[in-house]
């Protein structure tokens, strides 16, 4: 059983599939990256391969076999109804463009919502080895490789001019238009250092303390699910845009606590 809080065996037993099955697929994803993969569009215009679709299907086969009942929706492969309270939500690889550059900052995302509300969060990076996992109410616990999990905590940075934020793409901001550039603009202005590629590995980088901002925009449930108890297990501050603890607005903001009222006070101003 893995190290954490005290929880009900039903949110236990759930946590543990969860954070092997990512672990699991993710790593299937490595036998194709940095090599020669078909891309296809989907019609929205993203990217996906068979990496994306391969990773999904072990999730899949791994939850039903142990959770029957429970309903499941992925990126890939669409929704599969339950009839108990819990449905999973997938993403194989988060941050397929950045699969298919070569660039090892994507990756596997589960989530587990009760009542479609966020229980369970796990972040897993296979090319860096690293992950990220909580259950709403406990601690967030980071590991790297086969290493033991320790705390993740959020960073104490208290000073824009000492802080690293990072975005995923900054021409989503200028997709968006009505004044959301203008959020971008001032951070990365204010901030020392500014980053992107950022995707779900944005957020895993707040979580640990290694970044102090991430703001994105322009993202689907499955993108958001996990995110949210694994920052505030970190004793970090996540939200949308309109400051709701949410994961169906398409937007979010992860910081320390520090930097969350100014951020959501700067995103007031710049889009209302």
């Amino acid at each position: 059983m893995l190290d954490s809080p005290v929880l009900d065996p039903e949110t236990q037993a759930r946590l543990d599939l969860a954070v092997g099955a990512a672990r699991r697929a993710g790593a299937s994803t490595l036998a194709w990256f940095r090599s020669t993969i078909a891309v296809e569009r989907k019609g929205d215009g993203s990217p996906v391969t068979a990496a994306d679709r391969h990773s999904e299907t072990l999730l899949r086969d791994e939850i039903s076999a142990n959770f029957p009942d429970d309903a499941i929706l992925g990126e890939e492969l669409g929704e599969k109804p339950g009839t108990s309270p819990y449905r999973w939500v997938l993403d194989p690889i988060d941050g397929t463009k950045s699969f298919i550059a070569g660039v090892p900052l994507y990756t596997t995302l589960v989530a587990v919502l009760k009542d479609e509300q966020p229980l369970i969060g796990v972040i897993y990076a296979p090319a860096t080895g690293e992950i990220v996992y909580a259950a709403m109410g406990g601690q967030t616990w980071f590991a790297v490789g086969d290493g033991e999990p320790v705390r993740a905590r959020v960073s104490s940075t208290e000073k824009f001019a000492e802080a690293t934020f990072v975005v995923t793409e900054v021409n989503k901001f200028n997709r968006i238009g009505g004044g959301a550039r203008g959020i971008y603009d001032h951070l990365e202005k204010s901030c020392r250092v500014t980053r992107t590629w950022g995707d779900a590995y944005g957020f895993l980088l707040v979580a640990t303390g290694r970044a102090d901002i991430m703001v994105d925009l322009l993202i689907n449930v499955w993108d958001l699910a996990a995110l949210l108890p694994v920052i505030q297990g970190a004793g970090g501050h996540f939200t949308d845009w309109q400051g709701v603890a949410s994961i169906r607005t398409g937007n979010a903001v992860a910081t320390n606590l520090h930097f969350a009222e100014p951020v959501l006070k700067l995103i007031r101003e710049c889009v209302g």
